[in-house]
Formats: C-alpha cells, sequence, structure tokens
C-alpha cells in the first residue's frame, strides 16, 4: 500500500490509501523509443488490466511447436553378409549350372574413343541425310509456288495487256471523251507517217507527188469521218453533262454525325430543284404516247406560269404551239425541233437562280456581273476572255499562252500527241504522294507538259533498271523515299521493281556505284531545267537544305 494527499474541492488536503497490485504474468512490449543522449528507454503505455482468463472446457489443448514433427531423411546402407561354399571332402557340390567365363579382347581407351566417334559419324550422317532430304522438298515446294506464282502473274499481266489493247481498240472504234479523240489523231498522225516513210523509200518523181496526193485525201477524209464521231460524242455528253448536272442540283444536303451516320435532309431548293429536274427528264423522252405528252407539256406550262418575263411565255408559247400541233395529228419527225427548243428553253429557265435557287451553287458563271473581272485572263490565238482555270500553265512558263481549247486544236491539226499516258503516270504518282500524308507539294505543281519532258528528255521513256519502255508499266516513285518526291528524287521504274524498291532501306548496298551515279546525272539534269522557275527554284533551295540537315 502507498499513501497520498490529494486536493479535496473544498480546498483541503486528504490523505488517501493507493492499493498496487504487482502483476504476476509479463506484460507485452507494445512498443516504444530511447533517448540516445541519457540512454533512457520509454514503452508506450500498455492497461493495468488482468487478462480474463479463457475458462476451462475440459480438453486438454497442445500448442503448434508440440504438434509439429521435424522429419529428416537420410540414405543409408546397411552391412549384407554373404558367403560361398566350395567342395570339399564330404560336401558335393553340382555344377550343372556353371558357367565357363573367358575374358575377351581388352578394350584401350583409345579404342573405346573411336568406335564410339565412329558411332556419332554414323549418326550424323543418317540424321544429315534425313535434313538433306527436309531441305530439298522445301526448295522443291518453294520452286513450284514460286513457279506457280510466276505463271499467275504472267497470266495476269497478259489478261491485262490484252484488256488494255481491247479498251484502246473499242475506244478507237467508238470515241466518246477527249482521251478517246487524242489516241484517235495519235494513230492517225503515226500511220501518216509510216505511209510517208513508205512513199519516201520506195516510190520517186511524179508517183511519189501522185502517191502524197492520195494520202492526203485519205488523211482528209479520215479527218471528216473522226470530225463526225466528235460531233456525236459531243451531243452525247452534253446530254450526260445535263442530266448529271440536275441530279447535282436536286441532291439533299448530307452530313456525317459523330457516331458516323450520314444524314440527310431535304430543304425547299432542293425539292424545288428535283421537281424541275423530273420535268425536264419528262419532256426530253421520246416515242411516249400522245397523251401522256400533252400532261407533261401542261405541267411544265403550270410550272413556268409561276413566274412572269419574257423566258417564260416563249415557253408557254411553244408550248401552246406543240399542243395545237399535235392536235393537228402533225407527224413527229416534224416536231423534233419544237420539241428541242422547248428542252433549250426549259433549261436555261433551271439555270436561272430566281427560278431555281439551288442552281446558284453550281453554276460556274457567277451571278454578280463583277466578280468576273477577277481572275480573267486573254488568249491571243482565240482572242477571247477566258477564266485562269482555261489556260494551262506550265512550272518552267513565264507567260500565260493560249487557252486549253487552242492548245488542243494545234494538236490536232500538227503534232497530234497522245497524253493519256503520261496523265495515267502523273494520276499515280499523286495517288502514291497523298499516301504519305507529308504535305507534298511539288508534285501537284507538276503539269503534264513537265511530266513528258522528264519521262522524254531525262528518262529515255524507259525503265531505269530493266529498260521497258511500255509507258502503261511504267510509274514514278520516290529515289529517296524518306523525302518529298521532286524532279530531282525520283526515278522511272515499272510497276513490280516500284513496290522492290520502296521496300529498301539502305540504297547504297542494294545499287552498285555506277547505277547511283547515273541517277544522280539524271537528278541534275532535272535540277537545271526545272531550276527556271522562281517557284521551283525556291522548293529546290529547301529540299537542297533538308538533304544537307539529314
Amino acid at each position: 500500500c502507498l499513501g497520498t494527499s490529494i486536493l479535496t474541492d473544498s480546498g483541503s488536503f486528504q490523505d488517501v490509501v493507493v492499493k498496487i497490485e504487482r502483476p504476476t504474468y509479463h506484460k507485452p512490449f507494445l512498443g516504444g523509443f530511447k533517448n540516445k543522449i541519457t540512454g533512457v528507454e520509454f514503452h508506450n503505455a500498455g492497461s493495468q488490466t488482468i487478462p480474463k482468463k479463457r475458462p476451462d472446457r475440459g480438453i486438454q489443448l497442445f500448442c503448434r511447436e508440440t504438434q509439429t514433427v521435424f522429419e529428416k531423411n537420410k540414405p543409408q546402407q546397411t552391412k549384407n553378409t554373404t558367403s560361398t561354399q566350395m567342395t570339399k571332402i564330404g560336401l558335393y557340390v553340382s555344377n550343372v549350372t556353371d558357367k565357363l567365363v573367358s575374358p575377351g579382347k581388352y578394350l584401350t581407351a583409345e579404342e573405346y574413343h573411336k568406335r564410339r566417334l565412329e558411332a556419332v559419324i554414323v549418326l550424323q550422317t543418317y540424321f544429315r541425310r534425313w535434313r538433306a532430304i527436309n531441305v530439298v522438298q522445301n526448295l522443291r515446294e518453294e520452286k513450284r509456288l514460286r513457279l506457280a506464282w510466276e505463271a499467275q502473274e504472267e497470266l495476269r499481266r497478259k489478261k491485262e495487256k490484252e484488256e488494255k489493247l481491247r479498251k484502246e481498240h473499242e475506244r478507237r472504234l467508238n470515241p466518246k471523251t477527249k482521251q478517246d479523240f487524242e489516241l484517235l489523231y495519235n494513230s492517225l498522225e503515226l500511220w501518216r507517217q509510216k505511209e510517208t516513210e513508205r512513199i519516201n523509200r520506195t516510190l520517186t518523181g511524179a508517183e511519189r507527188k501522185a502517191a502524197f496526193c492520195g494520202l492526203l485525201e485519205q488523211e482528209a477524209q479520215l479527218i471528216a469521218s473522226i470530225g463526225r464521231h466528235k460531233l456525236n460524242a459531243d451531243e452525247e455528253n452534253r446530254q450526260k453533262a445535263i442530266l448529271h448536272f440536275l441530279d447535282k442540283c436536286a441532291q439533299p444536303k448530307r452530313w456525317k454525325a459523330y457516331d458516323g451516320k450520314i444524314t440527310e435532309m431535304d430543304t425547299q431548293y432542293t425539292l424545288r430543284a428535283r421537281e424541275l429536274s423530273e420535268i425536264y427528264s419528262s419532256i426530253s423522252m421520246n416515242d411516249i404516247p400522245k397523251d401522256e405528252r400533252i400532261d407533261v407539256l401542261l405541267t411544265l406550262r403550270r410550272t413556268v406560269k409561276e413566274h412572269e418575263c419574257k423566258l417564260t411565255q416563249e415557253i408557254v408559247e411553244l408550248i401552246d404551239r406543240e399542243i395545237d400541233l399535235m392536235s393537228r395529228e402533225v407527224k413527229e419527225c416534224n416536231l423534233e425541233g419544237l420539241r428541242k427548243r422547248i428542252c433549250t428553253l426549259f433549261l436555261q429557265y433551271i439555270k436561272t437562280p430566281k427560278f431555281n435557287p439551288e442552281v446558284a451553287r453550281i453554276l460556274k458563271v457567277p451571278s454578280d456581273p463583277l466578280k468576273l473581272y477577277k481572275n480573267v485572263n486573254f488568249c491571243h490565238s482565240c482572242e477571247n476572255y477566258l477564266p485562269s482555270t482555261q489556260f494551262p500553265v506550265p512550272t518552267n512558263s513565264r507567260t500565260i499562252g493560249r487557252c486549253r481549247m487552242c492548245c488542243k486544236l494545234d494538236n490536232e491539226a500538227r503534232r497530234r500527241d497522245a497524253f493519256l499516258k503520261y496523265k495515267f503516270i502523273l494520276e499515280n504518282l499523286r495517288r502514291s504522294e497523298a499516301d504519305y500524308q507529308d504535305d507534298a507539294k511539288i508534285v501537284f505543281l507538276i503539269q503534264h507538259p513537265d511530266l513528258q519532258y522528264m519521262i522524254e528528255n531525262i528518262w529515255g521513256c524507259q525503265s531505269a533498271l530493266s529498260g521497258c519502255s511500255d509507258l502503261y508499266e511504267l510509274v514514278m516513285v520516290r529515289w529517296d523515299k524518306q523525302c518529298e518526291w521532286s524532279p530531282w528524287n525520283t526515278i522511272l521504274l515499272t510497276k513490280d521493281e516500284a513496290d522492290a524498291h520502296l521496300k529498301m532501306c539502305n540504297l547504297q548496298k542494294v545499287y552498285e556505284e555506277a547505277f547511283i551515279h547515273r541517277i544522280k546525272r539524271k537528278h541534275i539534269q532535272a535540277k537545271n531545267y526545272f531550276a527556271q522557275t522562281p517557284v521551283m527554284a525556291s522548293l529546290l533551295h529547301r529540299s537542297d537544305n533538308q538533304a544537307n540537315a539529314n
């Protein structure tokens, strides 16, 4: 017991007896800290409450340590006592089952290893034979697949060539586009040159002059025939262009939503354009019954009478005239001119933004006349003022020159060159450069005359590797695929050679030094030709700086 004084609420001190119980168990260590200077240890406080004992359930419990058995395995070899028994006096041991063992030839270590080496050589021989058989079979299978692929590719090329020749033949027989007539005039020029060479080689004097006169008459007849085909093709193309124009006006508004779906919406203007397009298609039809034709004309009359002007009055007068003539049983062949006038005037009605507001965004001629003064140039050949888009401007040109129509007429009358092959090469080149997505610019500045000059005068119209001269099989690709395409970073190859060339990473290891030097010399020729243009010269300096930086 321990006595102590405490202060009460009344301000006096009172002696209190404090009883201290000594613990009968070891208190657990709950952590603490130690003062490094004084060395005094301070333990975390713990309760002085005596822990509650678990009730005795009458079952004997054992801790884990007493229940665990530690096992150890140790190999031991016990003694085994044996004995032999021999024949002796008074004991007989039978020797029927005994065996006579005689020593063989002694084998030295050298002989043993030699036998093992011979056995290993035999095993390796059979293994290598098996492996060689597998390698030969794989090579034979690869060869078979390669030959089959080459045969398939050869068949594909043959079919493509036959299809190309068939299409060219079809385009010459039934020309419809400008490119078709270019091929036709080019074929005519080749035929004329061939005949001229034959006449100069075989004939002289008066016979030669007579042959040239006959050749000139044949050429004039062929040109007249081509002109008739051209008139028919122009009329057919004009009708197709009109229908395409009307369909474009009648198309609904389209936009892509956030989920990728296309949304279409018709406005009052698109509905109006669609109505006019359907009426035009109806009045353009031939060989329709008389009653249906009259219904179409009455529908057209109600449509145009919504607006009063000189154009609509003329259309109404023509409609009334046709209805009157049809009531008098006039033949349809005599009404063709009248119906064409109605179609022409109604098309003019459709192209008027006042009557068809949707057409204003498609017409090439702006509604404001003041806008015509911008980007208009004068052609000294046909003496017409035309927009700048009607003038071909090569990269090395310093003046505007002639318009496209005058250049086309000059080509048909004199040189008769076919630019279709060069257009294909340029289109493939621009498409491949667009796939790189590295903001290529030079390829879109190059025009057909520039590409023709490069192919004919620099590359000699043949592949740099195989010497193939078929322009339909040739393509232009980058020489160094890490840099932008340019006339001084290009090579002319076939399609298969171009695919293999673009897969190469290090050109110095693949091509010979002489071949690389020859390609670099062609690049220098291209630089000297295109450096005359200020725009191309600036791009040339930029590419040189980029190459030096790399």
